[in-house]
């Protein structure tokens, strides 16, 4: 069993749920007594969070290669950035080690894929929502068409994120306005949302949606297990490639 290199804290409330689902996983796929070989480095999400208000990504993203640098230095095989927002700078991650990043979109997208989905909503915050970073790699890399919400409903997603679900708040009319955000979406043509922040999935689950929901963080901790069970050490020079085009952007998408 390969040994993961997990960076979390972004925020601590949705990187519980990946430590259990990782173990989950490899009891389930093991057996016995066996749970999962891995190294946790957890950031202070308030220093994250300003740097991402200031627009400050370099230095969020050296931040996280340090984090690489140690978890690498700890033995880490391959690394599992515990976040959607913060692939942002993954192009960091990958520069500054030399194992590889198991990205959160490609698994979400291979799962949509395979159930034959085209057209998704994307729900997250509002730099994953609005930049090219995430939406790019769906679209470029997995051919499939992403619609997010209007700027009034993005601002809506984003705020929940951030000043409740991060925070441990679990609030029932929250719900009901993510719910009236799906149903929009699902209006605009999508046939499955993705849940593209790893505390969302506290708020929002299958029985919210008339369509599939992609849990993020789950998908990512699962694929996490596949890969860390695997005969092959993924190559990193697989993953070379989206480094110049995961650079920080400023494009966003109006609606």
């Amino acid at each position: 069993m390969k040994t993961i290199g997990m960076i979390g804290g972004m925020s601590w409330e949705s990187t519980v749920p990946y430590y259990r689902i990782v173990n989950e996983t490899v009891k389930e796929r093991l057996g016995g007594l066996h749970s999962a070989k891995l190294v946790l480095i957890s950031v202070d999400f308030q220093e994250i969070e300003r740097l991402q208000q200031a627009d400050a990504w370099d230095d969020a993203g050296r931040i996280m290669a340090e984090a690489a640098k140690s978890l690498r230095a700890a033995g880490a095989d391959f690394l599992v950035l515990c976040t959607n927002t913060m692939h942002k700078v993954a192009y960091a991650i990958e520069s500054a080690v030399d194992i590889p990043l198991l990205h959160i979109a490609d698994p979400t997208a291979e799962e949509i894929k395979r159930l034959g989905m085209k057209k998704v909503g994307l729900l997250g915050t509002r730099f994953t929502m609005e930049q090219d970073f995430y939406r790019g790699r769906l679209s470029d890399r997995h051919d499939l068409e992403v619609v997010v919400p209007n700027e009034v409903d993005r601002a809506t997603v984003h705020a929940v994120i951030y000043e409740e679900l991060c925070q441990g708040k679990v609030l029932a009319d929250s719900r009901t306005q993510y719910q009236r955000i799906i149903q929009r979406l699902v209006e605009s043509g999508a046939e499955a949302i993705i849940l593209g922040c790893t505390e969302i999935s506290m708020l929002i689950g299958p029985q919210d949606a008339p369509v599939p929901v992609f849990d993020t963080a789950s998908i990512h901790a699962r694929k996490a297990v596949e890969w860390a069970l695997s005969v092959t050490t993924p190559n990193p020079a697989l993953h070379t490639d989206m480094q110049q085009a995961a650079r920080p952007c400023a494009g966003t998408l109006t609606l």
